[in-house]
């Protein structure tokens, strides 16, 4: 590490080891750090799901409908600690103003474009790196407790349409011919093929961790205090000492990214949704799909390790302690809404969210120089949008135009 690099990735999450593999696929020589290791934070503990139809950003007036209600309850789907709230405040302005009718249709016509280019990247990424078999295509099955409900979610089904993504809408008989057992309270369900899946987030996050030692990439842990730019590089700062050069610097530390942008003076309003699940073993339930409550915030999938129940978002911040109840409060309900689910032997995890006011990701250089290359913020998105990023990335560090137009994701645009 004492020799200059082209390029240092910081994190070793699902994005910044997926930038990393395609910098080193340009031909560039590439390191990555990270504070804790490889698939530590939610790119271990995440649903596992591509979810290339989600283009419909957290931000929208459905969100503020909703929000009142969740909020009053402190183990609901979305909900803010008291403790944390005044923190929060400049935020959850800035979200509010995303909600406006103009902006997320904005947000829904960026969110797009990354899905697709994500999705074209793919199974091409996948094969390169030896993870193909690890790819699901189960689709997702969103499911209403009443008509009224799935009447509400019309809107959102009729943009998901104009973008050519393919759903059904089914009653409790098309529901029970895809997803055996579920609770009669499930009256109405709409199905997307098009949702994939990967056997387990950390496992996969760790072989691609594999791959990059096996062509020669170190993958080394240590935590990133400051970056200090210079006329031919960029210095990248230890915590505890020491300092590695590298021509460019790609920033994708997830929730801990801000922190870092900020001693090269860019002001980037990254929140932590810190998300909760429960990993039960893997006989269960015999889940074929995964379910989506969204009516209650929560996630039902199955992985390779077993069944995880989880989802939710707590606007907490990284000091809090976990509250585990929240995990708790999920699988109580997901024992209720598929009666034959066995909850023995469930493992909790409580893990941080890197998410915008906008729902859009950061993309791009920052302000103070074009050699540090932001790539954070992706919020429930990162693995489904990991391959699209990295691609785009690579563009940036190679001086190409990226394969899409990323100005919607500009870091400077809050």
């Amino acid at each position: 590490m004492t020799a200059d690099l082209d390029v240092i990735v910081i994190g070793a999450g699902v994005v910044g080891l997926s930038c990393a593999i395609a910098a080193k696929e340009r031909g560039l020589s590439v390191a990555v750090l990270d504070r804790e290791g490889p698939a530590a934070g939610a790119s271990a503990g995440n649903a596992g799901a591509f979810a290339f139809t989600d283009i419909l950003p957290l931000a929208s007036p459905g969100i503020l409908k909703k929000a009142p209600k969740w909020l009053l309850d402190p183990l609901g789907p979305l909900t803010v600690p008291p403790a944390y709230a005044l923190k929060i405040a400049p935020w959850m302005f800035r979200f509010w103003r995303a909600c406006s009718a103009a902006r997320v249709a904005h947000s829904t016509a960026a969110q797009t474009a990354l899905m697709d280019l994500s999705k074209a990247e793919l199974e091409p990424f996948l094969a390169r790196t030896g993870t193909l078999a690890m790819l699901r295509k189960e689709g997702n099955l969103q499911v209403y407790e009443s008509k009224a409900e799935l009447d509400a979610s019309l809107p959102g089904w009729a943009a998901r349409q104009a973008h050519g993504i393919e759903f059904r809408h089914l009653d409790a008989a098309g529901m029970a011919e895809i997803q055996p057992g579920l609770a009669p309270r499930f009256t109405h369900g709409t199905f997307t093929p098009g949702w994939y899946s990967i056997a387990d987030p950390r496992l996969y996050t760790l072989a691609l961790a594999d791959h990059l030692r096996a062509h020669g990439v170190l993958v080394e842990r240590v935590e990133v205090e400051a970056l200090r730019p210079l006329e031919s590089g960029v210095e990248v700062i230890g915590a505890h000492g020491g300092v590695r050069r590298a021509a460019k610097v790609v920033l994708a530390a997830g929730a801990f990214s801000h922190r870092i942008a900020r001693t090269i003076g860019e002001a980037i309003p990254l929140e932590t949704e810190r998300g909760y699940n429960t990993t039960l073993p893997p006989g269960a339930f015999d889940l074929r799909t995964q379910i989506t409550f969204g009516g209650h915030g929560f996630v039902v999938t199955r992985l390779s390790t077993g069944i995880r129940v989880g989802g939710a978002v707590e606007l907490g911040g990284l000091g809090l302690k976990p509250n585990f109840r929240r995990s708790e409060a999920m699988l109580k309900k997901a024992q209720a809404f598929l009666p034959g689910l066995r909850p023995e032997g469930g493992v909790q995890w409580m893990g941080f969210r890197p998410s915008l006011p906008d729902s859009l990701p950061a993309i791009g250089q920052a302000r103070a120089t074009q050699r540090v290359i932001h790539a954070f913020g992706h919020g429930h998105l990162g693995l489904t949008q990991s391959a699209g990023t990295a691609r785009i990335v690579a563009d940036l560090l190679t001086d190409h135009k990226p394969a899409i137009d990323i100005a919607s994701f500009s870091p400077q645009r809050f």
